[in-house]
């Protein structure tokens, strides 16, 4: 049975980022929310900027007056599923066992709702208020009285516990684990809860609790095992339920009338769609035929040539399905081929350096990814964190004391990849790239590159798919060139990520996803521990005392912009490490729809829940006969 991360543990995963998952952090200054008095508070942040006041009405990004009704239909992503099999054999998403369809997230409540147009904020829904101690271990939630699960029954204190500790104890492992710096769960009165995490939790790790973590009926799980996977709907209290679903082919979430949270300012102008509709297909093109002939409404692209190519049947022509680009302002993170520098041949970071003068981004754009992509040059790519231009007064004093440990280049103007003339065998760049290995004392013999150890270049690119290739083998052609023996290896995606986890290759592919507000994950990716031990996401194994320091600079800022400071520091040191061959990233959402929605004006910068926020046009549905 296939096991992939289901729709409520992906929810807290966007929720706080890695911070869901971040490991514990003794001694780390506290965050602003805990410096204040403990008073009740109507939301929080890690920094204690809050942008809604206690009597706000509704989110900015939503519409208050949205017409509610009408289905919005979307296809099942296949990126969703392990090994693309559509399907699902569970409602129970909370629990490792079964594969449950995508958005069962919709069907249950927490604490507090996440606000998607601030960095980390999250506001009350079943807490009314919170009272943070003043060491920032204990959170009380004072609960509203009317929260109420779907059978009319009461939500009160002792199922916020019980849910919890039960999560803690047989949820989900991306559940489970992040729980363990919860000490415990106490019953203070029927509305009034306590959390006692126990000193080393990540900063915003109780945010992505309050915000992320589902609550059950204690009273409904008493009555049935949580550890088996079911098929039976399951009781919860949030907008929507589970409706008519065939496994396979569909499942439908229809939105509760008297959803007791519906006139709550966190609520207002959302879940406007009577029922969402999840589509399940066994092919892509037959799923993209569903699409053309209006089965499905709504479709997400991600794949940039389907995009450029292939949105030219009649209902584009003729104007009854349109395309549109909504900005996504999250950051992107890291994307690239990392070096593993745990090699000897790759020590050196003008061999490193070189190897990013082979790749032709500018080709692969015009040729390949039909222009759609921009180059990735940040390990904080598309926000606030990147470093850009020369290093600020406040960027100096993180560095200066690392000078003599740091390249010159940390200094001047943030690295960039190179940029090609876009010809695919840009001899400028390639000249670059000889001069680097020549410096580094590398010689021709013949047709091959030979190092100062007397050995040849070889190079082998490490993949899970073959999609890789049309993009790695022209890259495999310029290292040719410069004498390099390069290759591509596909294996399967379980001895892929097994040779990652034993960092057993020599360039690998990876994406690294991060959240507005920094936790000690980063030591995972960066950190000098990390590289030396099995299994973290250190790919390129970077090691090093400067980077630490400026790691441990970030996570213990106290205020945002400390923090976006020290993490354009520690960019410019990583960029100039060359650990890594960047690769592109996309700051839009490329959509097509058949043009029966309406939607906010202000799309929220760092989520972009379309089902939540969307609603139908009745004149426009009724014009092309979807009004059903």
């Amino acid at each position: 049975m296939s096991k992939r991360v289901s729709p409520s543990r992906r929810q807290v995963l966007k929720l706080s980022g890695a911070a869901a998952l971040a490991a514990s952090v003794p001694g780390l200054p506290r965050p602003a929310f805990a410096q204040e008095a403990p008073d009740a508070r109507h939301g929080l942040s890690v920094f204690g900027d809050l942008k809604y006041a206690p009597d706000f009405s509704h989110f900015d990004y939503v519409n208050p007056e949205a017409p509610k009704g009408g289905t919005f239909s979307f296809q099942a992503p296949y990126w969703y599923f392990n090994q693309n099999v559509q399907t699902y054999n569970t409602f129970n998403s909370f629990i490792l066992k079964g594969d449950a369809p995508p958005r069962m997230e919709l069907c249950f409540d927490t604490l507090m709702v996440r606000a998607w147009d601030e960095a980390d904020a999250v506001y009350g829904l079943v807490a009314e208020t919170v009272e943070v101690s003043e060491d920032g271990n204990v959170f009380t939630f004072n609960l509203r009285p009317e929260a109420r699960f779907h059978d009319g029954s009461k939500l009160t204190a002792e199922d916020v516990a019980f849910s919890i500790l039960l999560l803690k104890a047989d949820g989900h492992p991306l559940l489970s684990q992040p729980l363990a710096v919860l000490k415990d769960v106490v019953v203070l009165g029927e509305y009034r809860v306590a959390l006692h995490f126990d000193g080393t939790q990540a900063r915003n790790f109780p945010l992505a609790v309050a915000a992320g973590y589902p609550i059950f009926s204690k009273r409904y799980y008493t009555a049935y095992d949580f550890k088996q996977s079911t098929l039976t709907p399951p009781l919860s209290s949030g907008p929507y339920k589970v409706g008519k679903h065939a496994i396979g082919r569909y499942v439908e979430y229809h939105r509760v009338e008297n959803y007791w949270a519906k006139d709550l300012a966190v609520a207002r102008g959302r879940f406007n769609f009577a029922s969402v509709r999840v589509e399940f297909f066994r092919e892509r093109q037959i799923a993209f035929e569903a699409f053309k002939k209006g089965d499905v409404f709504y479709r997400e692209e991600f794949t940039s040539k389907n995009w450029a190519t292939e949105y030219n049947f009649p209902a584009v022509e003729d104007g009854r399905v349109v395309r549109r680009e909504f900005p996504d302002g999250r950051p992107s993170g890291a994307q690239g081929w990392f070096i593993n520098t745990r090699r000897d041949k790759f020590k050196d970071p003008r061999v490193r350096e070189a190897l990013g003068y082979a790749f032709d981004f500018e080709w692969s754009n015009k040729t390949l990814f039909y222009g759609l992509y921009e180059r990735t040059a940040s390990f904080f790519e598309n926000s606030d964190m990147k470093a850009e231009g020369t290093p600020s007064v406040a960027e100096l004093a993180l560095l200066e004391p690392f000078r003599e440990d740091l390249p010159e280049a940390v200094f001047g103007e943030a690295i960039i990849p190179p940029v090609s003339d876009g010809s695919g065998n840009d001899r400028n760049l390639l000249r670059k790239a000889n001069e680097l290995l020549t410096a580094a004392g590398y010689k021709r013999e013949g047709a091959g590159l030979v190092g100062p150890d007397g050995k040849p270049l070889v190079i082998e690119f490490l993949n899970n798919t073959v999609a890789f290739e049309r993009i790695v083998n022209p890259l495999i052609k310029n290292l040719e060139r410069l004498g390099i023996q390069a290759s591509l290896r596909i294996v399967d995606p379980a001895q892929y990520q097994s040779r990652l986890n034993d960092y057993d290759f020599d360039i690998a592919s990876r994406r690294y996803s991060l959240s507005p507000t920094l936790s000690d994950t980063i030591r995972e990716m960066w950190g000098s521990k990390a590289a030396a031990t099995p299994g973290t996401y250190n790919t390129a194994g970077i090691s090093s005392p400067v980077v630490d320091a400026l790691i441990d600079k970030a996570i213990a800022a106290e205020t945002r912009e400390e923090m976006n400071t020290a993490a354009r520091a520690l960019d410019r040191v990583l960029r100039a490490g060359y650990y890594w061959i960047p690769q592109w990233y996309k700051s839009i959402h490329t959509v097509a729809l058949w043009d029966v929605y309406g939607y906010p004006q202000e799309t929220p910068r760092y989520f972009f829940p379309v089902e939540e926020l969307w609603w139908i046009e009745a004149e426009k549905a009724e014009k092309l006969g979807k009004a059903g």
